[in-house]
């Protein structure tokens, strides 16, 4: 019988640097799109028997022995099972399967606590590893509330947070409508029964729901947190940046920590337009906050290959606006140059965008769960470009 392991179980053992073979059992063309870093590519259908031909190839392609651990991964925990048994069989004794496969990958989770100054402000920085996203609890201690913002379809996630931390949501933000994965806040909203907040600007998107929109400059107040409103379009019209409490700026798609945010998706034609917009922004609102401020973007970026850009996964992904002023090359453009590099550097469109956008702006039939995870699978591709620009 073939051992599973839980995702988070594998996490943790490459946080351990631990050492094994990492064999994905997906078909080439899926493999190629999106994996998990340092995985070796041996495709298996479901009840293929491997053979000793095929035993041969399989030693030849991953370099692994008969006595290396070994994990197997495929789309849902089927075909890595079905050929972990196949391994087996010719002899191997150290093979799991992660369960529920590259699916149950996409939702694994670490929770980070960034550091405040403030002893009443509390900020988690939830992290969704394997795609890139960044979510956020913003709280006070003292008060024992707590605000959501850009919280994905794993709900729970976020509930548990504020859960652990003795919290109650009673605020969901998400910073805009989101092109790469499934907006879980409305839903959020409902089921607590609290306010769904976001920018003044997205009416002009006629989302096919109700929330609660906030105007520039705008302050909701959590507790004794204030959360102000900084209206930062260019990534997407309605676009919202979030200052906390004076010490930090959730700033979604605008900025992040070694890049900027694309201009296109929404814009389409008009992307130099939305490239104006992002500089205005950023130049004219984000740049005149002080240094000191933390950036507490909406993502980081992940290759194809799965690796994470410049960034550690389960430590703080943030940047000081004094340390992005200085060294984000975006930043140190004028706005001619700016404008024309956001233009020509366009990286590859992060999968079913267009459909991930009608999703959250409410339009067409509701989802399964099911088809919303296929719709999301894949990294997100938000960054300007997949290279650093902050040296």
């Amino acid at each position: 019988m073939v051992e599973k392991i839980e995702p988070e179980e594998f996490r943790d053992k490459i946080d351990a640097d631990e050492e094994f073979y990492l064999i994905d059992t997906r078909p080439e063309e899926n493999y190629t799109e999106w994996h998990i870093n340092g995985a070796v590519n041996f495709p298996h259908g479901e009840g293929a028997e491997l053979g000793s031909e095929g035993l041969e190839n399989f030693l030849n392609k991953s370099g692994a022995d008969i006595d290396d651990p070994i994990i197997a991964v495929c789309a849902k925990g089927i075909t890595s099972v079905d050929f972990a048994e196949e391994l087996e069989k010719q002899g191997f004794s150290n093979v799991k399967a992660i369960r529920g496969g590259m699916e149950a990958w996409s939702g694994v989770y670490d929770r980070v606590p960034i550091a405040t100054t403030e002893n009443d402000l509390v900020i988690l920085q939830l992290q969704r590893r394997a795609k890139g996203c960044l979510g956020y609890l913003v709280g006070s201690r003292r008060a024992g509330v707590a605000a959501a913002i850009d919280v994905s379809r794993y709900r729970g996630e976020f509930l548990d947070a504020a859960t652990e931390r003795g919290l109650k949501i009673t605020h969901v933000f998400d910073t805009h409508i989101h092109a790469d994965h499934i907006s879980g806040g409305r839903e959020l909203a409902r089921k607590l029964g609290v306010d769904y907040h976001l920018g003044r600007g997205a009416e002009t998107r006629d989302p096919e729901f109700d929330f609660v929109p906030v105007d520039n400059n705008e302050v909701v107040q959590v507790g004794g947190v204030p959360i102000k409103a900084l209206h930062t379009p260019g990534h997407t019209t309605e676009m919202t940046s979030w200052l906390v409490g004076g010490e930090a700026l959730i700033s979604g798609d605008s900025l992040f920590a070694n890049s900027i945010g694309r201009t296109e998706l929404e814009f389409q034609e008009e992307a130099r337009k939305g490239a104006d917009l992002q500089y205005q922004s950023l130049v004219g609102k984000v740049l005149s906050l002080p240094d000191d401020i933390k950036v507490l973007p909406g993502h980081f970026s992940i290759s194809n290959e799965g690796e994470a850009q410049d960034v550690t996964p389960g430590t703080p992904i943030f940047g000081t606006l004094g340390h992005l002023r200085k060294n984000n090359k975006a930043l140190q453009m004028g706005e001619d140059e700016f404008v024309e590099y956001i233009f020509k550097n366009v990286p590859e469109k992060p999968p079913n965008y267009e459909e991930v956008i009608a999703t959250n702006l409410g339009r067409g039939e509701q989802r399964s769960e099911q088809e919303e995870i296929e719709l999301e699978m894949g990294p997100n591709r938000c960054a300007t470009s997949e290279e650093s620009m902050v040296d």
